[in-house]
């Protein structure tokens, strides 16, 4: 087995700021938060959580400057809990305790602006919590708490571009089977390259919980409407276009860029062996770490 065959990678793009963070996971219940900047590629690997983090179910500010983030302990003093805090650093500016895994979470309407997936009952901030008075708090939607990775996510992918082309079909095999559910055809979305005309990007959902492996089975490829050719990537945690129009993705533990033979609209994608690696987190192990102060505080640089 190859070095990162359990780690997962999974990064959230700021929709107003050349910044992301990056969710290092493996084992499952520990998670390495990670800033990058996408315009330099310079990344600085922040604290470790010993949580299961649901990534899906997280978003960004627009500015990339704070996160909300969903997590599970199952043990005292919260259980489960959604919170806000400053990448690359788990530290809770706002904590909403939740108790079960079902909903959870968040969105970022606005910089100030804060939709929790909580019920009623659970919409209220831990002890000795309290967001600016500019921050506001509501409901994510008339049903709120209920789903789980849906709806946030499917909510934040359409915001950034993202729709769905093929809705796919599931058969459920069970637990103990190698894919507990199949999706065949698969799952299809698709999202437009921001500044070259004809390439869009694919994902592709073809199981969820694969035994010894992802809990969502997922490709990626690109087609390039002039051709016709698509280009597969394989198996990969993630993928999305990065502002400049180049390719990022995530696969065996590391991060890849993949950009255009010349610059312009009629430059041509480069094959995937060609992709420059851009960090491998595939060794990585837990270390404490505390946050630093300024962590601590909402506004002003971390």
């Amino acid at each position: 087995m190859s070095a990162g065959a359990g780690v997962r990678l999974y990064a959230i793009l700021a929709r107003a700021a050349p910044s992301a963070v990056v969710f290092r996971r493996g084992p499952s219940k520990q998670v390495l938060l990670v800033s990058w900047r996408t315009d330099t590629d310079e990344f600085r690997e922040g604290q470790w959580l010993k949580a299961r983090v649901y990534e899906r179910r997280c978003d960004l500010s627009p500015s990339g400057e704070r996160l909300i983030y969903f997590a599970a302990s199952h043990r005292p003093p919260y259980g489960t809990w959604t919170a806000v805090s400053r990448p690359p650093f788990f530290k809770a500016l706002a904590l909403w305790p939740k108790g079960d895994a079902w909903g959870g979470g968040g969105l970022f309407a606005g910089e100030s602006e804060i939709h929790l997936n909580h019920r009623p009952g659970q919409m209220g901030l831990a002890e000795g919590f309290a967001p600016p008075k500019h921050v506001v708090v509501g409901p994510l939607g008339e049903h709120a708490g209920r789903g789980e990775d849906y709806p946030i996510e499917d909510i934040r992918l359409a915001r950034d571009g993202w729709r769905v082309v093929q809705e796919g079909r599931q058969t459920e095999h069970g637990l103990k089977a190698r894919v507990w559910i199949e999706v065949d055809p698969p799952q299809v979305r698709a999202k437009p390259n921001p500044s070259r005309e004809g390439y869009e990007l694919r994902q592709l959902t073809t199981g969820v919980h694969e035994r010894q492996g992802p809990w969502y089975v997922t490709e990626h490829e690109v087609f390039c409407e002039g051709s016709g050719e698509k280009i597969s990537l394989g198996r990969t945690d993630w993928a999305d276009w990065c502002r400049s129009g180049d390719l990022l993705y995530a696969k065996g533990g590391k991060l890849f860029r993949l950009g255009f033979d010349r610059k312009g609209k009629k430059g041509r994608l480069l094959s995937p062996a060609e992709a420059k690696t851009l960090i491998d987190l595939s060794d990585r192990k837990f270390e404490p770490r505390e946050a630093p102060p300024a962590a601590s505080h909402w506004r002003g640089p971390v």
